[in-house]
């Protein structure tokens, strides 16, 4: 689950070849094998493959795997970049193999006229899956020159293109200053062990494709003792957090949330918030209505409690708190003047656990100075554009603020802004997107790995909202419910994906298939325990 730096990756090789022990062209060899097992099984055995090597190490990985791949009886072209003259010592003994098996062509590309070699087998060879072992995730400077044209041309033809490691040109991290136009875009990557922190931003994702990460056995000692603070979710970690529900429980065993929601013309966010709550696991939910909404929620959420605002369209005025183990506050709630005041006045007298969402969160956009008011480990669920916003007024804060909207000019950008964000003020912010990423306040940070497009769905945003809602009033810790929250959220839009389709997804399908997510979590957890 852990994410390491490209620095860290090196210092984890380097262990695992001292103290397993293991050399080094033994642990590629390794790792070679998980790369051909993966492409032997994914890949028919008709089509041709040709592999495009650097001088280094990652070069050594695409040489071993074209040698396997051609013991399997595949047809395999080597394109060597001569980048260098000198390949590294694996490297060199891998190329010294392939030639020794005499089943691989090998041509060498040192100018344009070994480019359009290239170019000609991918025109003869149409359906070829093209290679990409030139760079590894050790590259630190924006590529040029030879290796640049080779990418550039390589980006051009309409062959499948699969990267090792990392696609040549692309940075493990940061990704400001790198030349677009000298990365290689592939259609899959396969990460060795760990995937890059790059992989989670979405500017990167023309270039790395769908991707893998392959288990290459580094050594389990390293793996668990070296810190990092960055994480991703997986369903075996998270069926460890759930709870067993007892015999003799009720209703009251389960909490009792309290979910502000809706205003007029936006009655519907509420709607799914609360069935999202009830499908949670929640004892008890009590929803917060304006007045003319009761009917609505009666009649859409019969299992919801109602408490009925004095105002006839909007929140004005939170009920006493003094029932309620949890408190949500934001799907449809409007950004009247009259809410903001409640709003206020919300976060200045709660002192249980609470998430904030949607116009909520625009509410603190327009009045900053409420953000020091939020309690220690306050959960805030904002899109992107909805935490530039935030950010931006909360930096300008007492300022002239000319632009009131932000802008993060990447994701990695706008990912430091939420590590920042979350310290400075002991919040926890789930980042919404592809991968959600969950920061908090000790500087740690999780992605998640479940969900689809499907869910770029009007009313998605108020079902993860009413999923955190409810873990928090059933007693999960803040951190632990950001992370099952968003992690069953995306597991049942992917669930419900299944059945139908990405295209056809609606807000309310996520919540149906809630219940299958649960027993796939408690899946995850019965097969690590055998």
């Amino acid at each position: 689950m852990k994410i390491f730096t490209s620095e860290q990756v090196r210092s984890i090789d380097a262990y695992t070849i001292e103290n397993e022990p293991i050399a080094s062209i033994d642990l590629m060899e390794r790792a070679s094998v998980q790369i051909a097992s993966w492409m032997g099984e994914v890949f028919e055995g008709e089509r041709p493959f040709a592999f495009l090597v650097g001088p280094g190490n990652n070069g050594g990985d695409g040489l071993a795997v074209a040698r396997m791949l051609a013991g399997m009886n595949y047809v395999v072209e080597v394109f060597l970049i001569r980048i260098s003259k000198k390949l590294s010592p694996d490297a060199a003994i891998n190329l010294e193999r392939l030639q020794r098996q005499g089943k691989v062509g090998i041509t060498e590309v040192e100018d344009t006229g070994g480019i359009d070699s290239l170019s000609r087998f991918s025109a003869d060879n149409p359906t070829a899956v093209l290679v990409d072992s030139i760079f590894g995730s050790g590259l630190t400077r924006k590529v040029g020159g030879l290796a640049a044209d080779v990418i550039s041309m390589v980006n051009s033809l309409p062959n499948l293109r699969v990267a090792i490691d990392m696609p040549s040109g692309l940075f493990g991290e940061d990704m400001r200053g790198n030349n677009p136009d000298a990365i290689l875009k592939a259609d899959y990557t396969l990460a060795l062990q760990s995937p890059s922190l790059s992989f989670f931003f979405s500017e990167n994702q023309e270039y790395t494709g769908i991707w893998e990460v392959l288990p290459i056995g580094l050594h389990p000692e390293i793996l668990e003792s070296e810190e990092t603070q960055y994480r991703y979710l997986l369903p075996q970690y998270l069926s460890t957090l759930l709870t067993e529900r007892k015999k003799f429980d009720h209703k009251g065993s389960y909490g009792h949330a309290l979910l502000i929601a809706g205003c007029y013309g936006m009655m519907g966010a509420a709607v799914l918030a609360a069935r999202a709550c009830l499908r949670s696991g929640i004892g008890l939910v009590t929803s917060h209505v304006p007045r003319f909404g009761y009917q609505i929620l009666q009649g859409s959420v019969p299992e919801s409690l109602i408490s009925i605002d004095q105002s006839d369209i909007m929140f004005s005025a939170a009920p006493a708190l003094g029932l309620f183990s949890a408190v949500g506050v934001g799907p449809g709630l409007g950004c009247k003047p009259n809410s903001g005041k409640a709003l206020k006045e919300l976060i200045e007298t709660v002192s249980v656990p609470m998430v904030i969402d949607a116009d909520a969160l625009n509410l603190l956009s327009s009045n900053p100075e409420w953000i020091s008011l939020l309690p220690e480990n306050t959960i805030l669920t904002p899109h992107p554009k909805e935490f530039d916003r935030l950010f931006a007024a909360e930096s300008l804060k007492g300022k002239e603020r000319s632009d009131r909207e932000g802008k993060s000019q990447a994701g990695y950008e706008r990912h430091l802004l939420q590590i920042e964000f979350a310290g400075k003020h002991k919040l926890i912010i789930v980042l919404k997107g592809a991968h959600t990423s969950i920061a908090f306040p000790d500087g740690r940070c999780w992605f998640n790995t479940s969900g689809n497009p499907g869910m770029a769905t009007a009313g998605s945003g108020d079902v993860l909202t009413g999923i955190i809602l409810s873990l928090l009033a059933q007693g999960y810790s803040p951190g632990n419910s950001a992370m099952l929250g968003v992690y069953l959220h995306g597991l049942a839009a992917d669930l419900a994906a299944e059945t139908s389709s990405e295209e056809s997804l609606i807000a309310g399908d996520i919540i149906e298939s809630l219940g299958l997510a649960f027993q796939y979590l408690k899946g995850s957890r019965n097969e690590t325990d055998t």
